[in-house]
């Protein structure tokens, strides 16, 4: 059974990330905020000290449970050591050399082999396009078996770290007509004849973190470089059954992202209360609501919302680890930290006024990076039409 206390563990963990953000992330944070696409090379020891953070992150084990065993393990480990490494800085961390969100894919359906060979590389996710954002389903980009050979073309938009990545995982659809059944996911290594990224985006925030536009253009992949089976599946009654496979990614990557907001909205929250203590308010819990002022009210009620999103995020991640289908709280806690993260952050800007907006201060950063929270990793409308399907027990087809 989930117990809502940290394990020592984790305590430890957490407490040794924050010292990393506080003292290896922070001095950085307004620096390669302003030189947006510079490599924060800083930042590589920092990826050593954490060691395997970043790639838990991306995805846990998938040795299976001994029966009536509770864990606490990767994936509860990541989300905590994701609050302390966003409440430093969430652009730095995700410029950070190591694991990206394309490992998450290479875990979730990869074959042995395949999480061997590239499961160590540092994988970004490429799924958005041109003309397709939320609705995954309808990828244009097109996988053509030719002889021993996937050939690739298409274009993928807002790809992160996917100029500074060496592998990359990449939505494509094997039959147009097919729907959401024909679409898989292929690994390809960067430098691929073919593939080439043809611009960086400039951002609102995370801004030390590469975002790219890659194109596909007859890239030429191995056969067996394709993420689970190429079979376009179908149910008892021969119907195509829709992209499972690739889905169970955003099973794994989801709470991490809700993790990230949860430590920027508690930096916000951090920094708001130390400058408002300078200026005379100060929040004590021991006070009757009514004894509060209104600064003080909104406060306390920031900090309920913050607290609410958190130990969904820890229930979401605890649900992995012990291998509990988690779909539905994975697509709650991501809809409830998104929209948390960005309105405790706006509101600390709009407390704090001047010191709030100015760059004086980093709240108006924090502002800013947040908002990428509640988009990507699919953004608050789809989470929120994930969790009434399951509730009503409907299909995509059934409530769209």
């Amino acid at each position: 059974m989930i117990n809502l206390e940290l394990a020592k563990k984790h305590q430890e963990t957490f407490g040794q990330v924050m010292m990393l953000a506080e003292h290896m992330m922070r001095p950085y944070s307004r620096k390669y905020d302003k030189e947006e696409h510079t490599y924060p090379k800083e930042m590589e020891e920092v990826a050593k000290l954490i060691g395997g953070a970043r790639s838990a992150a991306t995805g846990g084990s998938r040795e299976p449970i001994p029966p009536g065993t509770v864990v606490n393990g990767g994936n509860m480990g990541a989300v905590v050591g994701l609050f302390g490494l966003c409440w430093g800085d969430v652009g730095l961390f995700l410029g950070m050399p190591g694991s990206g969100l394309g490992n998450a894919a290479i875990t979730a359906v990869g074959t042995p082999e395949q999480v061997k060979k590239y499961g160590g590389s540092y994988a970004a996710m490429c799924i958005t396009e041109p003309g397709t954002g939320s609705d995954s389903a309808n990828i244009s980009t097109t996988a053509v078996l030719d002889g021993d050979e996937w050939v690739l073309n298409g274009e993928k938009i807002y790809v992160t770290d996917g100029d500074r990545c060496d592998t990359l995982v990449v939505w494509a659809t094997l039959d147009k007509s097919l729907g959401k059944a024909a679409i898989k996911s292929f690994i390809v290594e960067k430098g691929t004849p073919g593939c080439e990224v043809t611009r960086l985006e400039h951002k609102l925030g995370i801004r030390a973190s590469d975002t790219a536009a890659i194109s596909f253009n007859d890239c030429r992949i191995p056969k067996d470089n394709i993420l689970g089976s190429a079979e376009v599946a179908t149910d008892a009654e021969g119907r195509k059954k829709a992209f499972g496979g690739v889905m169970q990614t955003f099973d794994n990557t989801r709470p991490p992202v809700a993790a990230m907001a949860i430590g920027v909205s508690r930096a916000a929250l951090d920094m708001s209360r130390e400058l408002l203590k300078a200026e005379g308010v100060e929040l004590k819990f021991d006070k009757k609501p009514c004894n509060l002022s209104a600064v003080e009210a909104e406060l306390c009620q920031l900090e309920a919302e913050w607290n609410a999103a958190r130990l969904l995020v820890l229930k979401a991640a605890w649900m992995a680890d012990n291998k509990t289908p988690n779909s539905m709280e994975a697509s709650m806690c991501k809809a409830k930290a998104g929209r948390v993260g960005n309105h405790i952050t706006l509101r600390c800007v709009a407390l704090c006024q001047s010191l709030g907006y100015s760059e004086t201060y980093l709240l108006e950063k924090f502002a800013r990076d947040s908002k990428i929270l509640d988009i990507f990793e699919g953004t608050q409308q789809i989470q929120q039409l994930i969790v009434a399907r399951r509730v009503l027990g409907k299909s995509s087809s059934d409530l769209k």
